[in-house]
Order: C-alpha cells, then structure tokens, then sequence
C-alpha cells in the first residue's frame, strides 16, 4: 500500500527521533535503518525540502529532525514524501459519476480517509513510547552470517 520511499522515510526519521535532537550522518542513518545510502541521500533531501528534517553542513552538522518527536506525526513524513492520494473523482473517468463516487471507490477513499487521519493524530513520540517488546527499527548492529 505504501512506496518503498514512505518505508524508507519513516525508518529515517523514527531513527532520529530515538536519539533526538542529535544530528547523524547520511551514513548512519542508512547504517541503522538498512536504508541503500544512495536512496537515503534522496529521501533525506525531499524530508529536508518538506520541513520535516533539518541538514546542517560541517563539523557538529548532520541531518536532524525539524520538530521534536512528539511535535511531528507520521502523516507528515508521509505526506512529504508520497503523500495519499485520496479519490476525489471517478478514476476510470466516467461521466456519469463525475464527482459522485460509486460505492466501490466511496469505501476505498474512506479507508484512504482512515489511514490519513491516523497517520495525523500520531506522532513520532507515541511510536517510541508505545510498550513492545520489539524496537520500531534494526537491531544495530547487525551480525552478518559468512
């Protein structure tokens, strides 16, 4: 249901709200989400563009979240990224239903409805403080097998 790139941002910025407000590198941050760096550098760019991180470049810099964790909500990670797109009018472009969703594509955006509104009423602290017995990302670092 979602892109790799909403994956991928989420794991990024969960990541850094775990050790906010400090700064990592690119290259720690794909260390510990298993995120390729390349594709990270990407992500990360179109999070900063968004206003939900903040890159500082230098000694002391790094990538950084924007808002503390319990200000930022996964919807708008999501959202600056590949946001949902929700069915304002008939996808197969009928006529006759013009801006009247059929029963079908109705539930479909009301389910799309219900994920953006839980998306927004989350915020990136609840995700960290939430009881579990598993961590929201990688167990760093990990062991690889040879």
């Amino acid at each position: 249901m979602f892109s790799q790139t909403v994956e991928y941002a989420l794991r990024a910025v969960v990541h850094l709200a775990s050790d906010s407000p400090a700064a990592k590198t690119t290259e720690e941050i794909a260390r510990a989400t298993l995120v390729p760096q390349a594709y990270l550098a990407k992500v990360l760019q179109s999070l900063v563009q968004a206003g939900v991180l903040r890159s500082q470049r230098g000694i002391g810099g790094g990538i950084a979240l924007a808002k503390t964790p319990s200000e930022l909500t996964i919807l708008e990670v999501v959202n600056a990224v590949d946001p949902i797109r929700r069915i304002k009018t008939c996808p197969l472009g009928l006529p006759t239903h013009g801006s009247t969703l059929c029963p079908l594509h109705r539930r479909l955006d009301d389910s799309l409805a219900a994920v953006e509104s839980a998306f927004a009423s989350t915020t990136l602290q609840e995700i960290l403080d939430e009881p579990t017995s598993s961590k929201p990302l990688c167990e760093v670092p990990l062991k690889v097998k040879r």
